[in-house]
């Protein structure tokens, strides 16, 4: 039986606001509406005015995302 190296998992880290609309091309309002409709990952809080998200929630989003085109 043969196995499949796995490619290298990548580096899981706090992706700011600005970085997250990059990825999914939404801006600030539907994030937030994604999030409240529990259809998006939630904001982790990092200090008082400050949140961000795992890169690794927000990556799967984007997969789960695109395996639904099909």
């Amino acid at each position: 039986m043969s196995e499949q190296n796995p490619a290298p998992a990548p580096e899981r880290r706090i992706l700011r606001r600005p970085e997250v609309e990059a990825k999914t091309g939404f801006k600030r309002a539907y994030l937030y509406s994604l999030m409240k409709a529990g259809q998006f990952p939630k904001a982790i809080k990092l200090g008082v005015r400050a949140v961000g998200w795992d890169s690794a929630e927000i990556d799967q989003w984007i997969t789960d995302r695109l395996k639904e085109r099909v």
